[in-house]
C-alpha cells in the first residue's frame, strides 16, 4: 500500500472551532473506510514536517466535500499551514501517555508533578480530545486536589510554557476571582500602580462563566492580543499593560482548560488556584494582591469557603515563591453600572476621567486594590492617599491612555443599538440583588461575544424605587438577542427583591 492510499488532499473548512483542531472528512472516503475512522475518533495528520491531532466529524450528505479530500477546522489549518493544493497523510496516533493518569485521577488516586506534567504536555500537543480534558477538569473539582496536588498542577502548568524574567526589579500583579458582575477594578488598578512608578505586566482571561472578563473589556479600547517581544515593550515603555494571555505562551494550558471549563460553567478552586497562581508567576510577578468577593450569590458564598479558598492560595504561592495579599470584599451585588465588555469599559473611563455620575463603589473598590499593592511596592501605610492623588490629579488617566496608544491604539467604547428599559414591579426598598441572575441577562443579550451586550445597572441595593422606576437597561446588538433577554428577565421576578420598610 503506498503513502496516496491514506492521503487525502486538503482543503480549509472555514469553521472556527475556537483552539480544538476538528478534521471533516466525507464518509465514503477511502481512507475512513481503510482506517476505520468513524465520528470523533483522533486523526493524526501529516503534512510535510508539521502533524497535528484533530477530533474527526463525518460528512454523511451534500456535495460541499468530496471523497477524496478532508476539511480543515480554522485550528487544524493554522496548526498545518499547509501549501495550496496541500494533500495530508492520515493514521491513527499513538495513545497518549496521559490518558491512563487522567484516568487513575478520576478513580481518585493522587498525582506527582510529573504526571501533571504529561498531561499538560499532551494537552499541549493536541493528543488528548476534548472528553479526555473534561474528565480531568471534573476530577479535579469538588476537593479533587490536595495541597501537594495543588502545587504540583500549578508548576507543571509554568513549566509548560515561558516564564518571564523582568530582572531583579519588583513586580506586582492583581487578580479577582470573580463572580460579580461589573467590578472591573483591573484596568484602574494597573493605571495608577504605574502612574506611581511601579511595574505591573497583567496577563488577562477572557470569561470563562461570566459577562466579561478583563481581556475582554480591555479590547474594546485596545488591543490585547500581543506577543511577548509586543508586551516587553509596552512595560518597559510604560510600566505595563493589560493584555490576553491566550497568545503569550505563558501557562499556556490555562486557555486549553478554560475552553472546556466555559461549557461546564465552572471552574474549581484547584484549577482557579493552579490558573492564577501558575500565570503570574510565569509572568515574573513577586508580590500579588488577590481580590476574593464574597456573597450569596457570587462565586464564592460564604465567609467560611473564602477561608478555604485563601488558605488554599497562600499555601501554593508559598511554594512556588510568590507573597501574596489577599482581601476578602463585599460580593452581595453587582460593582459598577455596566454588565458586558463595552459598558464595563465606559465605567472604567469614567473613573478614571473622574467623570460626574462616576461609579463610586467601583472607584472605593480599585483604590482599596490599589492601595494594597502601593503597600506592598514599599510605602506601606501610605498607599490609599498617594492612589487617591494619582488618580484625581489624572497622573492615572494618563499612564493609562498611555498604555492603550503603546498596545495598538485607543478606541472609545460604543453602546448598542437595541435597548429596552426593565422597571420595578412595586415600591420598596432593593434589599437584594441576584449577581447570578442579572448577569445571565446579560449574557443572553450577547456578551462577551458582542461586546456592546449586556446590562447596565440603574440602581443598587438599600435604594428606594417606586413601582415603574427604572432597574437595569438590557443592551443588546441584535432584535432578537434583546427580546431572548427580555423575556429571560420578565421571567425572573426575585431577580431583584424588593420588599417594604417594616
Amino acid at each position: 500500500m503506498n503513502d496516496r492510499d491514506h492521503s487525502l488532499r486538503l482543503l480549509p473548512a472555514g469553521i472556527d472551532t475556537y483552539s480544538h483542531p476538528v478534521v471533516y472528512m466525507h464518509a465514503d472516503c477511502h481512507v475512513c473506510q481503510a482506517e476505520g475512522f468513524q465520528a470523533l475518533t483522533r486523526v493524526r495528520i501529516d503534512c510535510g514536517k508539521k502533524w497535528v491531532i484533530a477530533t474527526l466529524n463525518v460528512v454523511t450528505g451534500g456535495d460541499w466535500l468530496s471523497t477524496d479530500a478532508a476539511a480543515l477546522s480554522n485550528a487544524a489549518w493554522d496548526a498545518l499551514q499547509p501549501a495550496e493544493e496541500a494533500w495530508g497523510q492520515f493514521s491513527h496516533p499513538d495513545p497518549p501517555a496521559a490518558a491512563s493518569i487522567i484516568r487513575a485521577k478520576v478513580y481518585g488516586e493522587s498525582l506527582s508533578e510529573g504526571q501533571f506534567g504529561t498531561i499538560m504536555k499532551d494537552a499541549l500537543a493536541r493528543r488528548l480530545s476534548d472528553l479526555d480534558l473534561a474528565a480531568f477538569v471534573t476530577a479535579c473539582a469538588g476537593g479533587g486536589l490536595d495541597i501537594a496536588e495543588n502545587i504540583g498542577l500549578t508548576r507543571a502548568m509554568q513549566a509548560a510554557g515561558e516564564t518571564l524574567d523582568w530582572g531583579d526589579r519588583l513586580v506586582l500583579d492583581k487578580h479577582c476571582v470573580g463572580g460579580l458582575p461589573g467590578n472591573r477594578t483591573t484596568p484602574i488598578v494597573v493605571a495608577i500602580v504605574t502612574a506611581a512608578g511601579h511595574l505591573i505586566p497583567k496577563i488577562s482571561s477572557r470569561a470563562i462563566t461570566s459577562p466579561a472578563g478583563t481581556a475582554d473589556t480591555m479590547e474594546v479600547m485596545t488591543p490585547v492580543a500581543l506577543d511577548i517581544p509586543a508586551m516587553r515593550r509596552v512595560v518597559e515603555t510604560h510600566g505595563g499593560c493589560v493584555v490576553w494571555g491566550g497568545g503569550l505562551q505563558l501557562s499556556p494550558v490555562d486557555d486549553l482548560l478554560i475552553r472546556i471549563e466555559r461549557p461546564l460553567d465552572f471552574d474549581s478552586d484547584g484549577q482557579l488556584v493552579a490558573s492564577v497562581l501558575s500565570k503570574k508567576a510565569a509572568a515574573g510577578a513577586k508580590r500579588v494582591v488577590i481580590d476574593i468577593p464574597v456573597g450569596p450569590t457570587a462565586k464564592v458564598r460564604s465567609q467560611a469557603a473564602a477561608a478555604a479558598l485563601s488558605s488554599r492560595l497562600e499555601a501554593v504561592s508559598v511554594a512556588i515563591g510568590l507573597e501574596l495579599t489577599i482581601q476578602i470584599s463585599d460580593g452581595s451585588q453587582p460593582v459598577g453600572q455596566g454588565i458586558g465588555p463595552a459598558l464595563e469599559a465606559i465605567d472604567i473611563l469614567k473613573v478614571l476621567r473622574c467623570a460626574p455620575g462616576a461609579p463610586a463603589d467601583l472607584r472605593d473598590r480599585a483604590l482599596t486594590l490599589a492601595r494594597l499593592l502601593l503597600d506592598m511596592g514599599g510605602g506601606a501605610g501610605v498607599g490609599l492617599n498617594k492612589a487617591k492623588d494619582l488618580l484625581d490629579s489624572g497622573a492615572a488617566e494618563r499612564s493609562f491612555m498611555e498604555i492603550c496608544e503603546a498596545q495598538g491604539g485607543f478606541s472609545e467604547p460604543k453602546v448598542a443599538p437595541h435597548r429596552i428599559m426593565i422597571v420595578a414591579s412595586r415600591s420598596g426598598i432593593i434589599t437584594a440583588i441576584d449577581n447570578r441572575r442579572i448577569a445571565r441577562v446579560a449574557k443572553l443579550a450577547g456578551a462577551p461575544q458582542r461586546a456592546r451586550a449586556g446590562v447596565l445597572l440603574l440602581t443598587h441595593s438599600g435604594d428606594w424605587v417606586q413601582r415603574g422606576d427604572p432597574l437595569f437597561e438590557i443592551h443588546a446588538e441584535t432584535p432578537g438577542e434583546l427580546d431572548y433577554a427580555r423575556a429571560y428577565a420578565a421571567s425572573q421576578p426575585a431577580m431583584f427583591r424588593i420588599e417594604e420598610p417594616t
